[in-house]
């Protein structure tokens, strides 16, 4: 099936959110295996900073139409909740 142009700007917009999303994820976990504990003030910061630009990079996708703002808010839901579990499966070694 063909893409609208329209359409092909979507799916790049949220593939590229998602690429930075996994991107969070994965600093995260290397943070978490070998670097810094979870109640460092370091690692809250960079996690902080990390999940702030994300945010608003979702927010300029949302305003340029780009992406539904519900895909944008699952999106950052999604990576809320697997960051939990990497904290708690931290936390709990």
């Amino acid at each position: 099936m063909e893409h609208t142009e329209e359409q092909t700007y979507h799916l790049k917009a949220l593939e590229l959110l998602k690429a930075d999303a996994e991107k969070i994820e994965q600093l995260i976990k290397v943070q978490m295996d070998h670097l810094t504990l979870p109640s460092c003030p370091l690692y809250e910061e960079v996690l902080d900073t990390q999940m702030f630009g994300l945010s608003r990079e979702i927010d300029f996708a949302v305003k340029l139409g780009l992406i539904e703002r519900e895909a944008g808010k699952n999106l950052m839901d999604t990576l809320e909740k697997k960051l939990s579990i990497l904290h708690d499966a931290y936390t709990n070694k």
